[in-house]
């Protein structure tokens, strides 16, 4: 027991409790770091070689895809010895991984060494995934969906203020230094997990470490249900990314070419984390009393009901607000997911199932941007957003296929 200034006693922390704290910085730490070079990507780019306008674009968009490629690839594999080994393992592996390769983008000379770091990054990628398995498996059934909620909000949050911590320093310092002060941040984050994190891991049978995928699969009570999940996972990526390419674009117009716009942009790309790091921790409880799948049902239609008027809004004022709304749904649907799949995946092949959700999310961020890039191509920006909510309707429709009629 613990005790508080006014001599009251304090419940000593659930090792569960103590290990979601640390691997929410951790997550939190590690979205900043996939996420603050974006606003500087380019430039840096174009201090590595003499481009043309299109050469840098390409370089740009290859340096950038790079990561999830590989990711999506790699991350099974890394799975897979993550339910032999132990997910601490797994997440000492890319908190350390990824502080040297992040660090050593800071001494690249070219663009190839630096689409070569790149690529690296996606190998060693995982911590996010890893901490998810963790959480899932060290955590009481009954409390994973809150725990869950709260993890999600440490890669979101990460991400939402990366850009911002990203383009802060550089400014301050230099591009190359950023990659160094990320690199030290990661360290840092190697070592509270070395020493902070805990797991009660059993290693599996030998027989069983080496399951094939199919094998795997036979584990699964309901693995029709458990590859929707995966399919749910992309399709969320994909429609919050298919927007991307665009936001900044759109906001211009309904600026009507005004001051201001690049900050104006930044803070309607920012709105849905702001409300998905308010939502998902209640949402994620809420779930875990009147059921996940109803959470989820509910999340489906949400979003698809405010994507459609943001196609038709007359200010920026009205953008924001329905921004905020989608930000609340992806608040239940992510978490969502990642319950689901703790609560449907045995203990053993746990690390396995959620890396490949992870690459599935890797396939989701890069198709987003892609769809967004041809819809607004083929028609105009507005046409994004009615694109991106029959995208959704489609995966409610998937998730209710694949759940039958139930969703106790």
């Amino acid at each position: 027991m613990f005790f508080n200034r006014k001599g009251q006693s304090r419940k000593k922390r659930e090792p569960w409790e103590r290990n979601l704290f640390v691997l929410w910085f951790g997550t939190f730490i590690a979205g900043v770091a996939f996420s603050e070079i974006m606003p500087f990507l380019s430039l840096y780019v174009n201090t590595l070689g003499d481009f043309s306008k299109s050469q840098l674009s390409f370089y740009s968009g290859l340096t950038y895809s790079s990561t999830f490629l590989i990711l999506a690839i790699i991350s099974p594999i890394w799975g897979k010895i993550a339910d032999k080994r132990g997910r601490k393992v797994m997440i000492l592996r890319a908190s350390l991984g990824m502080a040297f390769v992040l660090g050593a983008m800071g001494l690249v000379q070219n663009v190839f060494q630096l689409i070569g770091l790149r690529l690296l990054q996606g190998v060693f990628a995982g911590y996010i995934s890893n901490s998810n398995a963790l959480i899932a498996t060290e955590t009481p059934k009954e409390k994973s969906g809150y725990a869950l909620g709260i993890l999600s909000t440490g890669p979101v949050s990460g991400s939402l203020l990366g850009p911002l911590i990203g383009g802060a320093l550089a400014s301050i310092f230099s591009y190359r230094v950023t990659f160094f002060i990320t690199g030290g941040l990661l360290l840092i984050v190697f070592f509270l997990s070395f020493f902070l994190v805990h797991e009660h891991f059993v290693p599996v049978e030998s027989e069983s470490g080496s399951l094939s995928a199919r094998e795997v699969i036979g584990k699964l009570n309901q693995p029709k249900a458990v590859f929707g999940m995966f399919i749910t996972t992309m399709i969320i990526q994909a429609s919050n990314n298919s927007i991307a390419p665009i936001i900044s674009l759109y906001v211009k117009e309904l600026m009507h070419n005004g001051a201001g716009v690049t900050m104006v942009a930044g803070l309607i790309a920012a709105i849905p984390g702001i409300a998905n790091m308010l939502a998902a921790p209640r949402l994620g409880e809420l779930g875990d009393q009147i059921g996940t799948e109803k959470v989820l049902s509910v999340a489906f239609l949400f979003a698809m009901v405010f994507y459609i008027p943001m196609a038709f809004v007359p200010s920026i004022f009205w953008l924001g607000v329905f921004r905020f709304f989608i930000g609340i749904s992806d608040g239940a649907m992510l978490p969502a997911v990642q319950s689901i799949l703790s609560k449907r995946t045995p203990a053993a092949v746990t690390g396995r199932v959620f890396s490949w959700n992870q690459s599935f999310q890797a396939l989701g961020n890069m198709i987003g941007p892609l769809l967004g890039s041809a819809v607004s191509g083929l028609f105009d920006y507005n046409a994004v957003f009615i694109a991106t909510s029959v995208l959704v309707l489609i995966n409610f429709i998937l998730f209710r296929w694949l759940n039958g009629r139930s969703v106790a």
